[in-house]
Formats: structure tokens, sequence, C-alpha cells
């Protein structure tokens, strides 16, 4: 698979081919959204993203997702998908350095690193997830997190309150862009929700690297 987008102008001079994660104090900014809900935003804190994009769609066994029950009717889930369990090898050394990384920053403020992860390709701006929060965390008062990378071409990853769980406010939209981590944590799956909507303006694939808490 080919990817068809412009890649990364922002690596520092003497870094081309050293793929992997900026250090994490250096840009990571929190926005607190309210009633317990936050997120962590660090633009481009992969360098040489382009080759870690390019390994993944070549070397990643990628597959459909099971169908899911959607407005009373089982489709087809619009991406594909990789998913590694607690312990089994990850696909990439640098996909275990950014878990590594995210652990070391994370787990003195949560208690615990992040356990499983996956990958989710968006083939062209067709593919698309709906609104939603994730599962573990409409089901459990324990706040959570989930640490999201992407790589390839921008897209809007939109944020809402969800009605009854926290305060009515306007639709959130972040352009992730190639290499950007974002970490949603606090009680945001269960006060609000996310979702990547479809768009013609995508120029290629995209592939969301995705790392979860082990509270379920």
């Amino acid at each position: 698979m080919e990817t068809a987008f412009q890649g990364s102008l922002f690596d520092e001079p003497g870094q081309a081919g050293r793929i992997g994660p900026r250090p994490l104090a250096d840009g990571l900014r929190r926005i607190d959204l309210g009633s317990g809900a936050w997120i962590d935003l660090h633009p481009g804190w992969i360098r040489s993203a382009d080759d870690l994009h390019a390994a993944l769609l070549r070397d990643v066994p990628w597959a459909a997702e099971e169908q899911r029950w959607m407005y009373d009717r089982l489709v087809d889930v619009p991406r594909l998908a990789a998913r590694y369990a607690e312990g089994e090898p990850l696909p990439h050394p640098v996909i275990a350095k950014l878990k590594a990384d995210l652990d070391a920053h994370y787990a003195p403020e949560f208690g615990a690193g992040f356990a499983s992860a996956g990958l989710a390709l968006y083939r062209d701006g067709n593919d698309s997830v709906a609104w939603h929060g994730d599962y573990f965390g409409r089901t459990t008062f324990a706040d959570t997190m989930v640490a999201l990378v992407v790589l390839g071409p921008p897209r809007p990853f939109l944020l809402r309150p969800r009605a009854g769980h926290a305060p009515p406010g306007p639709t959130r939209t972040h352009r992730l862009a190639h290499g950007d981590l974002i970490v949603l944590g606090g009680s945001i799956q269960r006060t609000w929700q996310h979702a990547v909507p479809k768009t013609t303006r995508a120029a290629g694939p995209r592939i969301s690297i995705q790392f979860r808490t082990g509270v379920d």
C-alpha cells in the first residue's frame, strides 16, 4: 500500500531517519474539559514519522473488524484494524518505545501504565468512526486513559459533551496531523464522546496507534 500525502517537513537537521518520539515533556499541553475530563496534546511527537507510517502500512496484518450493531442493525466497520493484547509483541520496535515513554510519563499520575495496543487504518476519507466513548470507560466509574498517535494526512478529531454527563457545550475540533499525540484522560470516556468523521480532504491512508489502560 502506497502513501499519497505530503510527509513531515519539520524534523530537526540531522534527525532524518531517526524514527521515534521526542521527549514528552517538550511540548505536551493539557486541556481541562471539566467534569473530571481532560486531554493532553503533543503536536509532532514522532520524528521521522514518514518511515514509521510506511513500515506499518507494509508490515501490519490489517484486517476488517467484526460487524457492530448501530441503529438496530449490523454494519461493517469502515476501517481496518490490528489488535495486540497485554504482553503480546508489538508490530514495530518504535511502537514499543512509544508505549515505554507513555508508561514512564503517565504511570505516576494514573498508578499504572498502558496495557493493550491497537492500530486502526483509515484507507481514505470514506473510512471513519462514529460518535462513541470507549466501552470500558462507559461501564466503570474509574478514570481511564487512551493515548492516540496519528500517522498520515490530517483528519478532524471531534469531541462533544455527553448529554446528561457533562455540561452542554460546543463540539471541539482538533485537526490531528502526522506524528501528533492526543491522550484522553480522567472521566472523558464517560462524560464525552469522540469521532473521526468522513472527509473529502484526506489525501491518503491514515493510521491511528491506540494505547489503552487495563481498566475494564
